[in-house]
């Protein structure tokens, strides 16, 4: 019998049960790829960590991210607590992972008495924009009517930065708390809307006061409501700059509170000499449980 250590802990989180639940095998050695999905899909949850040595022994590790039923090229919140579950391998306060989206570099949170808080993770990847994807697919992936997106700055569009892409919907209050995805809907935009190559998932946002509220749905990952997702304010963060036309900003992003976990997210981006746009996303962590798994 073969036992492989784990931890879970409540990410971009203030207090446990709130966040986005991750957990996390700090030496996942020995695990093939078949057993690494299969212990995702056994916990359930948006995002599992496998930590193996790393390719370049002057990076902090290599860091696969499984969903339920796939391995993610990049994800946020799997960083951040993987980062923090790591934290006694950084050099000055830094980690550096290896992932299919290239390399992640985490920088640890504390505070002034040295306890640690958080961490704060740079996308690998600068902001690709996508295909728009029409109002009334959209709409009805979200379960609402093509009144409840707003258009006045964008229609709905994909973003990423290193992971999934995103479509990203700006929102009315009251679409955001009606909002339900619809399965057989994102079905019909993959079929409508070739470009998104086989992929979707929504992030509808809204301005609530100075930060930002936002849901995430990707029930074709399994996921049907996500609490926070860090790869999906990433990207957002980065299309607003682009918007705006400024050469930074940062947002605080409130998610989760549908779920009863809520989140929030700290997210920045800031536009390089070429142009290129670059984000961050950070938050806490707060630690829930160890166990082993047996196989």
């Amino acid at each position: 019998m073969r036992r492989f250590a784990f931890v879970t802990l409540d990410v971009f989180a203030e207090r446990r049960f709130g966040g986005n639940q991750l957990a996390v095998f700090p030496d996942a050695r020995g695990l093939t790829d078949a057993e690494m999905q299969a212990l995702a899909n056994e916990f359930n949850l948006s995002e599992t960590t496998f930590v193996l040595p790393p390719e370049d022994p002057a990076n902090s590790a290599r860091v696969r991210i499984f969903n339920r039923t796939s391995e993610m090229d990049f994800a946020g919140h799997p960083n951040v607590g993987t980062g923090y579950v790591l934290a006694d391998r950084a050099v000055d306060g830094v980690l550096r992972f290896e992932e299919r989206a290239g390399l992640v570099e985490v920088r640890l949170e504390r505070d002034a008495a040295g306890r640690l808080l958080g961490a704060t993770i740079g996308a690998p990847q600068p902001l690709r924009i996508g295909p728009e994807v029409p109002v009334e697919l959209a709409a009805a992936c979200a379960g609402i009517g093509p009144e409840g997106i707003l258009t006045a700055r964008h229609q709905p569009v994909m973003a990423s930065d290193g992971g999934n892409p995103r479509l990203l919907l700006e929102v009315t209050e009251a679409a955001m708390a009606a909002a339900v995805p619809d399965l057989a809907a994102f079905h019909r935009a993959l079929a409508a809307v070739p470009a998104l190559g086989g992929r979707l998932s929504l992030y509808l946002y809204r301005q609530e006061g100075a930060g930002l509220r936002a849901r995430m749905f990707s029930p074709l990952a399994g996921t049907w409501e996500d609490a926070a997702t860090g790869s999906a304010a990433t990207p957002l963060a980065g299309f607003l700059l682009h918007l705006s036309g400024a050469a930074e900003g940062a947002w605080e992003i409130t998610q989760g509170v549908e779920m009863g976990r809520p989140s929030l997210l700290r997210a920045s981006a800031r536009r390089s000499a070429e142009g290129r746009i670059f984000a961050r996303v950070g938050g806490g962590c707060v630690p829930v449980l160890r166990g082993e798994a047996e196989l």
